[in-house]
């Protein structure tokens, strides 16, 4: 086994007693994210802020409303948002150029309200024929989700049968809140969504016709905290980060 020499041994030593130690500069980071991961974000939140003497003051969107926020000429210092928010050309211009870092990923899904009977989407005409005798279904078509539902109901050939039954909402939480109360029969989102009090998830898309959602992280063009900024990146992809996407039902990268 190679010896270390003490010049090495006390570089990473101390590079880990850096990391542990909260910065000198405690900086506040304004972030940009997808409002599905906000379960995440309550876990993540002070276990980064304890870590690392940092405070984040997170922006909560769907794919239009951070696209919005991102042209807004507010600054903020990073984004970890729907891949969808990076390919449009005014926002993608509002962060740094190059590769962008997969931080999450979640396929679609189905829940009904807590207790009810479950409906057959096991195979894709399974799930075409349950959505077709739905009266109605929650989502949100504005969204980073909403277009990967679309394209589902464009593969399934459905696209006009499903218009008059959907109920559209504005966040993943009255999401949940119209099917957990019955106004709507069916949720259609994001599985780790749908994994809530009030509703009982019937399981994912099939996987012929299955869509990943993918939240990608770059920092603001404009941070003046680039080295916080970066900090919560890398956070993001420790295992101690991991295993809080993964808990919450989510896949990590």
């Amino acid at each position: 086994m190679a010896k270390w020499g003490f010049p090495v041994v006390a570089l990473l030593t101390l590079a880990f007693v850096q990391y542990l130690v909260p910065s000198a500069h405690a900086a506040e980071i304004r972030v940009l994210a997808g409002g599905a991961m906000n379960a995440i974000w309550t876990e993540i939140k002070p276990k980064f802020e304890q870590a690392s003497g940092h405070k984040l003051d997170i922006f909560f969107g769907t794919t239009p409303n951070l696209i919005k926020e991102a042209t807004s000429g507010k600054p903020f210092d990073v984004g970890i948002v729907p891949v969808e928010v990076m390919q449009d050309a005014a926002a993608r211009a509002r962060f740094v150029s190059g590769p962008t870092i997969d931080i999450a990923r979640v396929g679609l899904g189905v829940a009904i309200r807590a207790g009810g009977s479950k409906p057959d989407i096991s195979t894709s005409d399974a799930l075409k024929a349950a959505l077709l005798k739905a009266d109605s279904v929650a989502s949100i078509p504005q969204s980073a989700t909403g277009y990967s539902i679309a394209k589902v109901f464009d593969q399934l050939g459905i696209t006009e049968s499903m218009k008059a039954k959907m109920k559209p909402q504005p966040t993943p939480a009255q999401v949940v809140e119209v099917v957990a109360t019955g106004k709507a029969e069916l949720a259609l989102f994001l599985m780790n969504v749908l994994m809530a009090p009030g509703l009982d998830l019937v399981g994912p898309f099939p996987a012929e016709v299955q869509q990943d959602v993918v939240f990608t992280g770059a920092l603001g063009m404009e941070t003046r905290e680039v080295a916080a900024a970066r900090a919560l990146l890398d956070y993001l992809k420790t295992q101690d980060a991991e295993a809080v996407i993964k808990g919450k039902g989510m896949h990590p990268g």
